[in-house]
């Protein structure tokens, strides 16, 4: 493998991961057109429900390490029970907000958020033995989404 097409590589799971992600929140987040941003701002939520501005940055750097994750798995053992999980989560992740925002759902966002910490878990083990640094680049990403899952279910409780 040449340095050019690991570079390459790196590129197309790191666009596809944050333009994917960014789809899903343009076509359905708080701020679309249409609406749910005043259903959203309707809704009680906890003490800790961060600041909307907060949300962009984040998930710009979780999709990031994401992206580099998939791309170093995919190196090493692109069929592996580890790069299934690697799609999976990304499938939920991309889920989570039509099902939240679109439908004005939180209580099907949970049901597939609690399906991303699974499979972010899943992929943690068994990313593990093929690479160690593709299971560390995870952690962030699990820490905020087992955070979002908190923030989530209160929302529904509350709700």
């Amino acid at each position: 493998m040449t340095r050019m097409s690991k570079i390459v590589r790196y590129i197309l799971f790191i666009g596809l991961v944050v333009g994917a992600g960014t789809l899903s929140g343009l076509s359905s987040g708080p701020g679309t057109s249409n609406g749910p941003i005043n259903w959203y701002l309707s809704l009680e939520k906890p003490f800790f429900n961060p600041p909307a501005w907060i949300f962009g940055p984040v998930w710009t750097v979780l999709y990031i390490l994401i992206g580099i994750a998939g791309a170093r798995i995919w190196e090493r053992a692109r069929k592996s029970a580890a790069m299934k999980l690697w799609f999976a989560q990304l499938v939920l992740n991309l889920l989570w907000s039509p099902a939240f925002f679109g439908l004005h759902n939180p209580e099907l966002g949970l049901v597939v958020i609690a399906g991303m910490l699974v499979t972010i878990i899943g992929f943690m083990i068994k990313a593990r033995p093929i690479d160690r640094v593709s299971m560390l680049l995870f952690i962030p990403y699990l820490a905020w989404v087992a955070f979002a899952s908190l923030l989530n279910l209160s929302i529904a409780l509350m709700n």
